[in-house]
């Protein structure tokens, strides 16, 4: 299992909690239904694509450089990227990133 198979269970759990399920299943594009019965481990189908939604919408954090929300993905093209040499502000991202906690 990849790092985002073992990562998205607990993303929809927690978002579920802290909001609810049909809070969720709107944002996700699926039904009450549908995200009740994978949280129950009872989805008759697979959870690929659930899975897939589930990371596109919630998988990220507040970025301490920017103190805003960044999504995991966008957070890792930077700090893995090539250093931006021809940007200041973004050399600046960059440099933070480097030492960053959510660094993966």
């Amino acid at each position: 299992m990849t790092t985002s198979e073992l990562r998205w269970m607990p993303l929809l759990r927690a978002e579920a909690e802290r909001t609810s399920i049909a809070d969720i299943a709107k944002r996700l594009g699926y039904s009450r239904t549908s995200i009740s019965l994978v949280l129950a481990g009872r989805y008759p189908g697979g959870t690929e694509r659930i899975a897939a939604a589930v990371l596109a919408e919630l998988d990220g954090w507040t970025c301490p450089h920017l103190q805003q929300p960044i999504k995991a993905e966008a957070c890792q093209e930077i700090a893995f990227g090539p250093a931006p040499t021809h940007h200041p502000m973004k050399l600046t991202h960059w440099r933070a990133c480097q030492n960053c906690s959510n660094r993966l």
